[in-house]
C-alpha cells in the first residue's frame, strides 16, 4: 500500500531587491516550485505557515512534477494547507510554524 504524501507545487522563495537607500534587502516571493528550480532558488518556506520545506526535484518519467512538503510533521499538523491539518477531526486551529524560516 502506498503512503500518502503531502505535495505543494507553490511556495515562498527568498529573493533580494535593491533598496531605495542602496544595497540589497531580502524578501519572500511566491513561486511555482518548477520555476524556482529553473531560477536556481535555494531558500524555500511554506507560504501558509512559514515553516521549512523539503524539495523533491524528480525528473523521472511517470513521477510527480517537482514539489515540496513540510520537513516537520508538527508544521503539517497545524498549517492551514498541511495534509495532517486538513485530515484532523479534533477542531485544531492553524498556527504559524514553531520553527519558521526567516
Amino acid at each position: 500500500m502506498a503512503v500518502e504524501r503531502e505535495k505543494f507545487y507553490e511556495c515562498e522563495v527568498k529573493r533580494r531587491r535593491v533598496k531605495a537607500t542602496g544595497g540589497y534587502e531580502p524578501f519572500w516571493k511566491v513561486k511555482m516550485i518548477a520555476d524556482a528550480l529553473v531560477d536556481n532558488d535555494t531558500e524555500f518556506r511554506c507560504k501558509s505557515c512559514g515553516g521549512p520545506l523539503k524539495v523533491f526535484r524528480r525528473n523521472i518519467e511517470n513521477a510527480p512534477p517537482p514539489h515540496v512538503e513540510h520537513k516537520l510533521k508538527s508544521d503539517s499538523e497545524y498549517c492551514a494547507a498541511g495534509m495532517h491539518f486538513l485530515k484532523a477531526t479534533d477542531g485544531r486551529e492553524a498556527r504559524p510554524s514553531q520553527s519558521p524560516v526567516h
